[in-house]
């Protein structure tokens, strides 16, 4: 029995799960906290497959990747989740509308970006007049 693990040597016995020292301590400190929290970890112990966990979490990743990958790779207004609505006429109006929506949506960017100039050199004006007056007092009059 030299060289395997404590949780290696007991799957023989009918413990299937991943008896790490970690997920002993998570069990532990699960039933210290809020005893329905240890039994959940107990539970995934005793019936969990090696790997299950580990799997799962790759799924996730996978969703979580393909979830980004179409919400933001792909512009609003492409035909593909759309399709067709059979009238070429309708189409070719919706994707000019779209494409205006996107210049309009610029332009405001645009204009957001220069607001946001305008404010920093208002803030930056107020406070060197703050700081001339700051220095104004400070200075010894003659």
């Amino acid at each position: 029995m030299t060289g395997t693990t404590w949780g290696t040597r007991h799957r023989h016995c009918g413990f299937r799960g991943s008896w790490s020292p970690l997920n002993i301590a998570a069990m532990i400190g699960g039933f210290i906290i809020y005893w329905p929290l240890g039994l959940a970890v107990l539970a995934y112990n005793i019936f969990a497959q090696p790997g299950d966990f580990s799997r799962w979490v790759d799924q996730a990743k996978a969703k979580l990747r393909q979830h980004r990958h179409r919400h933001h790779h792909e512009p609003a207004y492409d035909r593909a989740p759309y399709g067709t609505t059979g009238n070429a006429a309708f189409d070719d109006y919706r994707d000019q509308m779209m494409q205006t929506l996107d210049e309009e949506r610029e332009r405001l960017e645009q204009e957001v970006q220069a607001f946001r100039r305008f404010q920093e050199e208002l803030r930056q004006t107020r406070d060197r007049e703050e700081f001339d007056r700051f220095m104004a007092e400070k200075r010894p009059r003659r």
